[in-house]
């Protein structure tokens, strides 16, 4: 028991760490869960119940980047928070085998994505923006499409909580014009307003392992805290290459799993 909770603590650590810093938590916390053999599906209820704590700890760290940014961050939140709510309702309906077998399919696209978002989107997706802030009826339709897509990914949030935030990061790197610490704030922020919408329904209506929830919860506090610290100081386009790659082993590994 207690080699369990130390190394769903651990596990904790390094997801937090990977929130924040990629939006890839449960690139940790899931394989984690499911090593202590818990099944799949009250797995990713559970971590997405624990995933709450990485929110307090990188909201806490992110303040300096998020000061001047609280009109758009709440904006692009409720968006995020009504897909939230439909994501984990579909989840509480849908059979278990199909989470399964869809999982690993969410992981590699949010690899790709993490991977693509590194590749000079950021300055191209500035200079498009500035040139589209010319014409509205352009403009308006990047806006629309942008909407859309932030709500689509807080079902996606909402439905299965790993990697979730890899796409709200490959989405906020082009409606921007910040750097990264500064979206990666905004993207804290709303995947833990996510977090907390699906936590909230799945107390009431799935069955959640408390005692794995504990430690991990712990652990994903102190690494939620310390990634934003870490971000000003790293490589960043390093890390999203790393990660990525251990997103694509993670993938395989959950198909082999599902389909053999």
């Amino acid at each position: 028991m207690v080699g369990q909770f130390l190394f769903l603590l651990a596990a904790g650590v390094v997801a937090g760490l990977l929130a924040t810093i990629a939006g890839l938590a449960s690139l940790a916390s899931y394989p984690a869960l499911l090593l202590v053999g818990i099944p799949p599906v009250i797995a990713n209820v559970s971590n997405t119940v624990a995933l709450i704590f990485t929110g307090v700890g990188a909201i806490s760290a992110s303040l300096k980047e998020l000061r001047g940014q609280w009109k758009r961050v709440i904006g692009y939140t409720i968006l995020a928070v009504i897909g939230s709510l439909l994501g984990s309702s579909f989840l509480l309906v849908a059979p278990a085998t199909t989470f399964e077998k869809v999982v690993p399919f969410f992981i590699l696209v949010a690899g790709v994505m993490l991977l693509l978002s590194g590749r000079g989107t950021e300055s191209g997706a500035q200079k498009r923006l500035q040139e589209d802030a010319q014409h509205p009826r352009r403009r308006r339709w990047i806006q629309i499409a942008s909407f859309l897509g932030i709500i689509f990914v807080g079902g996606y949030l909402g439905y299965f909580g790993a990697a979730g935030g890899v796409v709200l990061l490959a989405i906020l790197a082009v409606i921007t014009r910040e750097d990264f610490a500064h979206y990666n704030a905004v993207k804290n922020v709303m995947t833990f307003a996510c977090n907390i919408t699906a936590a909230t329904l799945f107390i009431f209506k799935a069955t959640i392992a408390w005692q794995a929830v504990l430690p991990l919860g712990l652990g994903l506090l102190v690494g939620g805290y310390c990634g934003p610290l870490i971000v000003r100081h790293v490589n960043v386009a390093l890390l999203r290459v790393l990660i990525s790659l251990a997103s694509f082993g993670l993938a395989a590994v959950l198909f082999y799993q599902a389909y053999f």
